[in-house]
């Protein structure tokens, strides 16, 4: 087995009866990539239907009238959005139940299908009105996975991850985010470059769903080759070989003070996010008429930037906490948002590459940090339930009609600055969530061991280890411990 659960010996912070559970190096490893592999997937799918939807709209709503293709396009694409918190009531408890390396897989393989489907769909001219219906329902078979997926794979990564280094392992899952949506935008945009409006119209717009197949067979055996979390293990060693069902009430009700802080920081999280790297294109050339190739570069430069700086990011919130961090990033778009989009209105290339550098790298402060902060917030029992309805609900709520509602606010106020003020008003809400939650970082996950790289890393070893020495060699463990006090 590649992770033992080892017996601490009695500390101040450790009580004598717990254990640590030293994880396997390369098993983290290999945790880290199926579950940041799934949201690159998840991301290369948005990147793609952003930045390809004009050519989707002739294919698929050829009404004649642009605006009313673009708008039924993402129609669908918003359709995905009212089911995802129904993926998570499903997925998340499912998780909590069975275990969150078989739900992952289920996940993954929903996600490929959706996207590779839409890559199979006849045009509208082909089979008529049975081709946007059949975009709707392989967008919402998306949906529906992704209600499971970013729960999923952040709970796998910080209930595989060593306390010590969970900012720095979670971190990656955002990374997976940043690439997969680089991927998506940037092959999109190649495309466009390379292909005939009249051949990417014919069959180019395919191509970048169909590579979602392979990409998830990839996926799916890395996700196949894992074991299943030392903390669920541990969870379902308790209730003796079958999980009982948790009702959703407890998930809900029982942790409301969670749900409540989590649904905030997801609102600050996400509404900066969605922001930036999806509304901020539309803004650059629909309100300041910049050009859109510019625009489109200047947004994927951005993301560049972030995955640069993402892993440090992660670490150092290992070192500082993360409430520093996420305080930081909301006291940045509180006071830095209305600068930087100024500086963006300035319109030159160097003007729009600061200020958009300037709230990316806010931005960070947010997704180095939650992956690891957002799991801590619930107990081992029902993690990925919990944290799947929070996340969820507040991502459909808040995240996925930020463009929609930034768009409505300027619309009916006339103020082009409104951008700045929604996410200046998110980031007080965000402060008021990190001022109520606890520090993580560090620490055990509520209702997990302590989680260590090294069997003498465990809290307590080295004192357990400096009394025994002084002590008959088979007095070192309690009666009741097994050999050498590991259990594997």
């Amino acid at each position: 087995m590649s992770a033992a659960t080892v017996a601490a010996p009695p500390s101040q912070s450790v009580s004598r009866n717990q254990e640590a559970t030293v994880i396997d190096p390369a098993l983290v490893k290999r945790a880290v990539k199926a579950a940041a592999l799934g949201n690159a997937m998840e991301w290369f799918d948005f990147g793609v239907y952003s930045y390809i939807a004009v050519t989707l709209g002739k294919v698929f709503f050829p009404s004649g009238n642009p605006t009313a293709q673009l708008l039924s396009t993402f129609g669908a694409f918003a359709a995905a959005f009212l089911v995802r918190p129904i993926g998570g009531m499903v997925f998340g408890p499912l998780g909590d139940r069975i275990g969150r390396q078989k739900v992952l897989a289920t996940t993954m393989i929903m996600m490929a299908v959706g996207t590779f489907a839409i890559g199979l769909i006849p045009s509208y001219a082909t089979i008529g009105v049975g081709a946007p219906l059949l975009l709707l329902a392989a967008r919402l078979v998306q949906g529906f996975s992704t209600g499971g997926e970013y729960a999923g794979a952040t709970t796998f990564i910080a209930e595989y991850a060593p306390d010590k280094k969970r900012g720095f392992l979670g971190s990656w899952l955002e990374f997976g985010t940043l690439v997969g949506y680089v991927g998506g935008a940037g092959l999109v945009t190649l495309m466009t470059a390379l292909l005939s409006t009249e051949d990417l119209t014919s069959w180019g717009w395919r191509i970048p769903f169909l590579i979602a197949g392979p990409m998830g067979i990839i996926g799916l055996y890395l996700r196949l080759r894992l074991e299943e979390t030392p903390a669920f293990a541990a969870e379902a060693e308790k209730a003796e070989a079958r999980r009982p069902k948790v009702p959703l009430r407890e998930m809900v009700a029982g942790q409301w003070k969670a749900l409540l802080l989590c649904m905030a920081l997801v609102l600050i999280y996400n509404v900066t996010d969605y922001m930036l790297l999806s509304y901020m294109p539309s803004y650059l050339t629909g309100e300041l008429k910049y050009d859109e190739t510019h625009g489109l570069l200047v947004v994927l430069g951005v993301m560049v930037l972030m995955m640069i700086v993402q892993p440090f990011a992660g670490a150092l919130s290992d070192r500082i906490g993360r409430r520093p961090m996420i305080a930081a990033g909301c006291a940045g778009f509180l006071f830095l948002s209305v600068p930087a989009l100024l500086l963006i209105r300035q319109g030159s290339l160097l003007a729009v590459a600061l200020g958009m550098g300037a709230l990316g790298l806010l931005l960070v402060c947010f997704t180095a940090s939650m992956p690891a902060a957002l799991p801590a917030l619930f107990p081992t029992r029902v993690r990925y339930g919990s944290l799947s309805i929070g996340f969820n609900v507040s991502v459909s709520l808040f995240g996925g009609t930020t463009p929609l509602v930034v768009t409505a606010l300027i619309g009916a106020t006339g103020n082009v600055m409104m951008p700045a003020y929604y996410m200046m008003a998110a980031s007080l809400i965000g402060g008021a969530a990190v001022w109520f939650m606890a520090e993580s970082a560090g620490r055990p996950l509520p209702g997990s061991a302590p989680a260590v790289e090294r069997a003498e890393d465990a809290p307590g070893a080295e004192a357990g280890a400096a009394k025994d020495a002084g002590a008959p060699k088979d007095a070192g463990a309690p009666k009741d411990a097994p050999k050498g006090a590991v259990r594997h």
